[in-house]
């Protein structure tokens, strides 16, 4: 059993995360601009042993789905399609807002916390989905 990947979608850049080798803790790992995406991916996907893609899905609060929400389903094709390995779609809803809770709980300014946030939402995203597993 390999590693799980989790993207945060964004139009600019990709949260990364990834789990430890039980699936029980999730590190936030890179944030990645968009046009660099894929070729990175397939670096992930075969460096780290991953063998499962978990990609937010952002809905709003009533669940329906906006343009964030169209581009993170293509996101998920194309990883789909680049590496070969399983996708999930979660829900994504209030985890950006939880990593920068936590950014600003720990003291992270500001300027800082824009650098790391999507990669933070990515492990928030992940962890989530871990937690669905046990």
């Amino acid at each position: 059993m390999g590693r799980i990947l989790a993207l945060d979608y964004g139009s600019a850049r990709i949260g990364v995360a990834i789990s430890d080798a039980l699936r029980i803790t999730a590190q936030p790992l890179a944030v990645v601009a968009a046009e660099e995406f894929e070729e990175r991916l397939r670096e992930l996907v075969t460096d780290r042993d991953v063998d499962l893609v978990v990609v937010g899905l952002p809905t709003s609060l009533d669940g329906s789905e906006g343009p964030s929400a169209a581009g993170a389903r293509r996101l998920a094709e194309r990883a789909g399609a680049i590496t070969g390995v399983d996708i999930e779609m979660v829900d994504e809803r209030f985890t950006t807002t939880a990593a920068e809770r936590v950014l600003i709980e720990g003291n992270v300014r500001r300027r800082r916390r824009r650098e790391v946030v999507d990669k933070v939402a990515a492990a928030v995203i992940l962890q989530g989905y871990l937690e669905t597993l046990r």
